[in-house]
């Protein structure tokens, strides 16, 4: 019997369209919503941005995009069938995030007395130095 030649558009073993494997693992809430952050050029796989939804992802792949608040970096351990309940889909990634800082502990740092006033230069640059420490402009 020969053998059926495979289209190089399919999916071989183990890879998935990335927004399904982020739908699937349950990152994002929809595939339409993965698809967008893929458009918008700020998810990463294996260091390399995306900037379309149909790149395909396999086991082994690291995917470092920020969610909310925080950057999430995922290591891809397979590819998914449905998507599942949470402790399913748990199992489709390790989540080598960096643990995250407290809300607390950063609105401490920042924090100012009401009715203290406008900030001193001094305040000021503790203030911007601490941004650029942890601020938003990763990507």
């Amino acid at each position: 019997m020969a053998s059926v030649p495979t289209r190089a558009s399919e999916p071989r073993i183990g890879e998935q369209r990335i927004d399904r494997w982020l739908w699937f693992a349950r990152l994002l809430k929809s595939r339409t919503l993965a698809a967008t952050l893929v458009a918008s050029g700020k998810l990463r796989v294996n260091g390399e941005r995306l900037s379309k939804a149909s790149k395909l992802v396999k086991p082994g792949d690291v995917l470092t995009f920020p969610l909310g608040e925080h950057i999430r970096i995922v290591k891809v351990l397979d590819g998914g069938t449905r998507r599942g309940p949470a402790s399913e889909a748990r199992l489709l990634y390790e989540d080598m995030s960096p643990p995250e800082l407290r809300r607390e502990t950063i609105q401490a740092a920042a924090a100012r007395d009401p009715g203290a006033g406008r900030p001193t230069k001094k305040e000021r640059r503790q203030t911007d130095a601490f941004n650029a420490d942890f601020g938003d402009d990763q990507f």
